[in-house]
């Protein structure tokens, strides 16, 4: 698909230099460096201005001085960059409620910053970033995420360590090691003559529709994955298929594989627990969707690959 890495998170050519990763001495020196940059991420929201990711100095308030709990995220420029997770203040009228929303509108100002530099939720901000600050806040996310959920090791159960500069973490019972995850998912354009297929998950807001899509399970290829999800899901039979795009998504960590499936039937049975609706959708009611115009369905976030694959659909440039 041209442009494939055109898509939001898809890739900037970071320089991530895993080989230092191995190298505390190493570490410790980037991170002496007068022209380290450290990007501060509160509760998975990256600090923004006028979309544009802000990085502190190692020497500012808002962060925790030491290089013990920062990620190393690679070189920019030849200048280092770290992560580093600042989710221990709390905001004094912080809405615990808003914050777990599907998507959450608040924004947080700390106060040892300028106003204007805010946490903000990252779906609000990633098609307007540069492919630079999308990819170090999307991988800046997951890994801190990872981090949160796998702090025990699951061999044996002992508190693990975080490593190699935030990307592995050791048992010091058991010695094993344990590596970031990526969870596999396939999202998929099932078309039928001049028709996609449409759904939307029961929690989704009002109007919301995107692809199907689903986890791949092990053991499954991409090609089977599609054809397996799009007739749990809407009972329809998929033959051809093809891959068209990739996208890392960090929610919390996921590889989108973007798929395009030629369907075999038309007729939809959905399986309720699954998603709550799906449909077939025309590319002129597409343009009305894209528009704002339709009467249903509310257009795509703009950012996501879903958005992104249909876009080239109605195109014609998927191939």
């Amino acid at each position: 698909m041209r442009n494939s890495e055109s898509v939001t998170f898809g890739g900037s050519g970071l320089d991530r230099a895993a080989h230092v990763r191995m190298d505390t001495g190493a570490i410790a020196a980037l991170w002496a460096r007068d022209d380290v940059q450290v990007l501060p991420i509160w509760r998975g929201k990256p600090l923004i201005k006028d979309d544009i990711a802000v990085r502190l100095p190692v020497g500012h308030g808002v962060l925790d001085h030491r290089v013990n709990g920062a990620l190393f995220m690679g070189m920019d420029n030849e200048a280092p960059v770290f992560a580093l997770d600042v989710s221990g203040w709390t905001p004094p009228e912080l809405d615990a409620e808003e914050m777990v929303q599907f998507f959450d509108p608040s924004e947080q100002q700390h106060p040892d910053l300028p106003k204007g530099q805010v946490f903000c939720e990252l779906r609000s901000v990633m098609a307007r970033l540069s492919a630079r600050d999308a990819e170090l806040i999307a991988t800046a996310k997951s890994l801190f995420d990872w981090h949160r959920t796998h702090r025990f090791c699951s061999t044996c159960g002992h508190e693990s360590a975080m490593t190699m500069a935030g990307w592995q973490r050791d048992c010091p019972s058991c010695e094993r090691k344990h590596f970031p995850r990526t969870d596999p998912v396939v999202i998929m354009l099932i078309t039928h003559g001049n028709s996609t297929l449409m759904g939307r998950s029961p929690h989704w807001p009002e109007g919301m529709y995107s692809l199907l899509a689903g986890f791949v399970e092990p053991g499954e290829t991409i090609e089977a994955a599609v054809r397996r999800e799009v007739f749990e899901e809407a009972g329809v039979r998929v033959g051809n298929v093809e891959y068209l795009s990739c996208q890392p998504w960090p929610y919390p960590s996921s590889l989108m594989f973007g798929c395009r499936g030629e369907a075999l039937t038309r007729d939809i049975s959905i399986d309720p627990i699954e998603i709550e609706d799906a449909l077939w959708v025309s590319r002129e009611e597409m343009l009305d969707v894209f528009a704002g115009t339709h009467p249903v369905i509310k257009p795509a976030r703009v950012g996501a690959i879903a958005h992104f694959i249909m876009q080239h659909w109605l195109a014609d440039n998927l191939e």
